[in-house]
């Protein structure tokens, strides 16, 4: 008997070594296939794929959006293969422009995950070569790890590359270099070519260079008003506010008679589709519609286009996002001194709080809360779709809500289930935005908002994008401006 006992033990200690080596197999394995890994939700709203007309994915801290196209696999070094983004002198890239349109007044931009997927940021100009070509110094940010996406434009989304049969392309990323030929400190090159340009496509070229008072196809009564300046890049700048009319507001009847105003970010496609923009909040057909069957009030809706490259910094309240300057207050500022008293002297609109609304999707509905929160006694409405309180610094969205004094008097609150897209692996990311929703809602419940003065709408199968906004948004008009139980208005 003790024999045998000797015998097993010897053979459990034999075989230990053997029994661990197969388990760490499976380990790495099952890492393999399921590598940990969550999608960065997205911020825009407004401008196309970044910080123009309705953009749905921009970089939010270590993440990579996706501005139109899925993104190309990252290839995997082998043996005597490096990143470029791992040198410390970093690369340098040299593109040629097939179509030659990149010019001094146009210039080609690198816009990237390691820029915000700016499609205008400065610090990514690339600069003309006397042999035609362009080239840009690139370097990792600190505290990055992962890999460079990016796409070339001159400037806007509506000028983005194209690949040689017209169509948008994936986003690029670097190719693996022979580490025997970089050289210690001197950044190697890496050539690479545009073969086309946004505005070589005709829809594209009419909204780029087309007179900015072209007729616009929308439901009623669409004006146009010319302002100046705002917040980031767009000090000094014009920009042209679209004006909604409610139906009637022209009948001499009607001559005397006022009405509420909700002011809208992003306001390129509150009223139609851009170019390169999934989709429009339809307000013109929609509150056209709640007006006629009197579900809503008439109301004056104000489209403010955003300012293209400094949309990020001028809808941003608070410093949340990595490498973004907030000047929230900034544009807030220039609103209440420019735009509002340029429409209230133009149209006949009623002034104070409870007429006067503000609103916005994604980083559009935080600045739209936040100068509700910070003036509720001129914005009293308020609008905000998918807002983004979970994007970069959640520590800093929190603290800025934890920190309000004052509610605006009424508040409409939309979100989507899947808001970061419906794959599996987007669970945790989509629970987090509802939670963080309700938890405001319940934040305006304590404060006093009952259910006539808050509302809030979770569409469990709802992503980020215009079709859900323009979905829900009946609800909110019909919530922000009840018709009146006189009929009067």
């Amino acid at each position: 008997m003790k024999r045998q006992t000797q015998q097993i033990a010897l053979t459990a200690f034999v075989l230990a070594p053997l029994v661990v080596l197969v388990l760490l197999c499976w380990a790495i394995a099952v890492s393999i296939r399921e590598p940990r890994k969550m999608d960065v939700p997205p911020v825009g709203a407004g401008a196309g794929n970044t910080g123009g007309a309705n953009a749905i994915g921009e970089l939010i801290a270590h993440g990579s959006a996706k501005p139109r196209h899925e993104q190309e696999p990252p290839a995997q070094p082998a043996a005597g293969q490096v990143e470029p983004e791992s040198l410390p002198q970093g690369f340098i890239l040299i593109v040629e422009d097939k179509t030659s349109k990149a010019n001094p007044a146009s210039p080609i931009y690198l816009a990237s995950n390691y820029g915000n997927w700016n499609p205008a940021d400065p610090a990514f100009k690339l600069e003309p070569q006397s042999d035609m070509k362009w080239r840009i110094l690139v370097k990792r940010p600190a505290g990055r790890t992962d890999r460079m996406e990016f796409k070339f434009t001159r400037g806007a989304w509506e000028l983005e590359e194209l690949n040689a049969d017209m169509t948008p392309p994936k986003n690029r990323t670097l190719p693996l270099l022979d580490a025997a030929s970089i050289k210690d400190g001197e950044p190697p090159k890496i050539e690479l070519v545009v073969q086309h340009w946004g505005d070589e496509k005709p829809e594209n070229a009419a909204k780029v260079s087309a007179d900015p008072y072209r007729e616009i196809k929308a439901v009623g009564t669409l004006r146009r008003l010319q302002v100046q300046g705002g917040a980031s890049t767009a000090a000094g700048t014009l920009r042209e506010l679209l004006v909604w009319l409610p139906p009637g507001y022209d009948d001499p009847s009607n001559a005397a008679a006022k009405y509420p105003v909700l002011y809208m970010h992003d306001g390129q496609n509150i009223f139609e589709k851009p170019a390169n923009v999934p989709g429009e909040w339809r307000a013109d057909e929609t509150a056209q519609e709640l007006i006629t069957k009197g579900r809503m009030s008439p109301a004056i809706i104000v489209g403010i286009p955003h300012s293209g490259a400094g949309r990020l910094s001028e809808y941003l309240p608070v410093a949340a996002l990595d490498k973004v300057h907030p000047e929230g207050d900034v544009h807030i500022a220039w609103l209440m001194r420019e735009v509002m008293p340029r429409v209230e002297r133009a149209f006949r609109v009623k002034t104070g709080p409870e007429y006067t609304g503000i609103g916005g999707s994604s980083l559009g509905a935080a600045i739209a809360l936040y100068g509700a929160t910070q003036h509720p006694d001129v914005f009293g409405l308020v609008l905000a779709e998918s807002l983004p309180l979970r994007s970069g610094n959640a520590k800093a969205w929190d603290e800025w809500l934890a920190g309000v004094k004052t509610w605006p008097r009424k508040v409409y609150l939309g979100m989507g289930g899947n808001e970061t897209g419906d794959s599996g692996k987007n669970l945790d990311r989509n629970r987090a935005y509802v939670e963080a929703v309700q938890a405001l809602d319940r934040t305006l419940e304590k404060a006093g908002l009952g259910p006539d003065r808050r509302l809030l709408i979770v569409d469990a199968a709802a992503t980020h994008n215009e079709e859900a906004w323009a979905k829900r948004l009946p609800q909110a008009l019909s919530f922000l401006f009840p018709p009146p139980m006189d009929g009067t208005k």
